[in-house]
């Protein structure tokens, strides 16, 4: 089977501020974890977190990961790519996922 790296990349921190206002417990603007391009590799054979990377995210988009490390695609995106986000409801982060070719 095949389990190639993956390269996580931070498109876009975003910050729902109507919704912050109303339930949130203060939040004053995007994820302050992660920044706007920074970029993770996620070793095929591991699969495990990369350091740095927020685990709340991590649980949100793993099966994204996994499905392109295996060598599976999505029908809605290219060939080895796709893009998804963290559950956060206040600030979610948007991140391209690819499969890295050897």
């Amino acid at each position: 089977m095949m389990m190639a790296d993956i390269r996580i990349t931070v498109l876009k921190r975003t910050f729902n501020q109507d919704a912050a206002e109303q339930y949130g417990p203060g939040f004053r603007g995007p994820c302050e974890m992660l920044e706007d391009g920074q970029v993770f590799i996620v070793d095929g054979k591991s699969l495990a977190m990369p350091e740095g990377f927020c685990s709340w995210a991590w649980a949100a988009i793993h099966t994204y990961v996994v499905t392109l490390a295996r060598g599976g695609n999505f029908v809605s995106s290219k060939p080895g790519k796709t893009v998804t986000c963290c559950t956060d409801g206040y600030r979610p982060v948007i991140f391209a996922v690819e499969r890295v070719d050897e």
